[in-house]
């Protein structure tokens, strides 16, 4: 990959492909259909490289715990009472050595058909992305296509107690599991576990409740979590789970992948990252770790153990969702990046992903359009990855009730059903309305400048909010700067068309080595040529769309 910026495109496969136009509430895979890998094909591989974007992210890849009965293919079933929707969530994985059977086209042939997509993702100079889940597993999780000489995930553990670093998992001694749900959920069997395994959530009890991941175990990296002097970390030696995870690493890494998202990452040890990530790297040096993780006390930590990028979620996303909905002023955008500039280039932006509601619901703005000031900053103010997530170019609102998923305004990620808007952008492009080309050319416009110019990829960034106090509450202006090339960014997240007066203050004119004069500029966003004097004492008049901005490109 030429371009040092990273875009991402988070894909769920199970909805991006599929083509079943009117999906029933709680429907089965029969009745509502499902997506497959194959359905990424040079084609659409194509089209979505031709966004912008540089990786893939393929999320629920892994097999995990479904309704769906694949016994005949030698495939345990799994207990309803323990799976969340008919799809169930990829986060409950089943066997960290397959692949999903819901997404091959053949069953028998799934890993082939997974090994198929990283080489047609590669061919199209994409790299791919899939989710490790290293903090939990589900309850009944049981590896069929384990490597020869590889034990399963609890196949040595003592359940006698609650805690001891050589089990993986934790136990509730001598307590039978009893689900949120009723133990058949429809099953002639009900669903029996003695004793009960610890929720991934670290929820320490038998009995976890509707907001627990009830259908999940936590997995034990040597911590004591209930130890009577407190939390405890037994590390030495080093625990039969951290041989097993690295073990699962290596054996995705060798399929060809390009980087794992790693959920929940900060409820795992910093220091089985340490551990893990350096094994991997010694084999791998160019797979690329991303982290989970919310607590920014922790951030440090984790870079420290080796993770490329973080999540930057409590920050940048939080205050650009208030800046969209209006409730935030565009100053705090200052703020945001200020809390973590030390490791800047560490962070990764979005605005949607599977956990967050999107844009155009009416749980957040109501509008995609509304979305694109803020995709502006966040995919050029600095070098670090910038992440959307599939449907979010077309104003993808997520107000379906899909089942389990409930009218939240998020996309499913437990039902089996069909992202509309995805369908018609990438199979039948003409179904589009007018809104939804005009936003997807947009996102397109934005994406391909950030990973085509020099200044976003490798440039100095400068923000001009203290200088410009008058655009502190609907407008962000900044400077990207390498050798010889500038561009000056402004978004506009007012409803307003606005004239827009900026002023570059004269302490960017000698830290950025600008020299004052007239200079011909081009407005690469919007296609427009104009002549602009660059003084310390004289703002650059323009006018701003509403939802929408200007990059100014100069050759200083």
């Amino acid at each position: 990959m030429d371009t040092k910026k990273i875009i991402i495109y988070q894909v769920l496969p199970r909805l991006f492909g599929n083509r079943t136009m009117k999906c029933k509430k709680n429907g089965t895979i029969a009745e509502n259909g499902c997506g497959k890998m194959n359905f990424f094909d040079c084609d659409i591989l194509d089209k979505i490289k031709k966004l912008g974007v540089t990786h893939v992210w393929y999320t629920g890849i892994i097999r995990h715990a479904s309704v769906t009965d694949y016994s005949a293919f030698g495939i345990p079933r799994q207990h309803p009472a323990i799976v969340k929707g008919k799809a169930g969530s990829p986060y409950a994985i089943t066997d960290y050595y397959d692949v999903d059977p819901d997404l091959a086209e053949n069953i028998d042939d799934r890993m082939a058909e997974f090994e198929a997509l990283v080489e047609r993702t590669h061919n199209e100079d994409l790299s791919l992305i899939i989710d490790f889940v290293p903090n939990h597993v589900a309850r009944q999780y049981h590896s069929i296509a384990k490597l020869k000489g590889v034990k399963d995930l609890g196949e040595g553990d003592n359940n006698n107690f609650g805690f001891s670093p050589r089990n993986n998992f934790y136990y509730c001694v001598n307590e039978p599991f009893v689900p949120y749900i009723d133990l058949y959920a429809g099953s002639e069997r009900p669903y029996m576990e003695f004793p009960a395994k610890v929720t991934g959530n670290d929820c320490f009890n038998n009995r976890p409740c509707m907001n627990d991941w009830y259908e999940t175990v936590k997995l034990n990296y040597g911590v004591d979590y209930c130890d009577a002097g407190g939390r405890s970390s037994h590390f030495t030696p080093i625990p039969d789970t951290w041989f097993k995870m690295v073990e699962i690493l290596l054996f995705w890494a060798k399929k060809g992948i390009d980087g794992f998202r790693c959920d929940m990452a900060e409820m795992v040890p910093h220091e089985f990252w340490t551990w893990a990530i350096h094994m991997v790297k010694e084999s791998f040096p160019h797979i690329m770790f991303i982290a989970e993780v919310y607590n920014p006390s922790e951030y440090r930590n984790y870079i420290s153990s080796g993770f490329d990028y973080l999540y930057d979620k409590v920050g940048m996303y939080d205050t650009m969702r208030g800046v969209i909905c209006g409730n935030t002023p565009c100053s705090s955008i200052t703020y945001a990046w200020q809390s973590v500039d030390d490791i800047h280039d560490k962070m990764l932006y979005f605005l949607e992903n599977h956990d967050e509601q999107r844009i155009a619901s009416n749980f957040f703005s109501g509008s995609g359009t509304k979305a694109l000031p803020g995709v502006i900053v966040n995919a050029l103010m600095r070098a670090n990855p910038f992440m959307i997530y599939a449907g979010q170019e077309y104003g993808e609102k997520g107000m379906n009730e899909e089942g389990f998923s409930g009218r939240d305004g998020r996309t499913t990620i437990f039902d089996y059903w069909t992202v509309i808007s995805l369908y018609h952008g990438f199979v039948h492009p003409e179904l589009l309305d007018k809104d939804e080309t005009s936003l997807r050319n947009k996102y397109s416009a934005i994406l391909n400048l950030a990973i085509s110019e020099r200044a976003v990829s490798e440039g100095i960034f400068f923000d001009l909010e203290y200088a410009n106090p008058h655009l502190a509450a609907h407008q962000y202006a900044f400077i990207r700067k390498a050798d010889d090339e500038l561009l000056l960014v402004v978004a506009n997240f007012s409803v307003e068309r606005v004239k827009c007066d900026v002023c570059i203050p004269e302490h960017a004119f000698d830290m950025l080595n600008i020299q004052n004069g007239t200079y011909e500029a081009s407005d690469i966003l919007n296609d427009k040529s104009m002549s602009v004097e660059l003084s310390a004492v004289k703002p650059i008049t323009f006018e701003l769309a509403p939802y929408w901005g200007v990059v100014l490109k100069f050759l200083i």
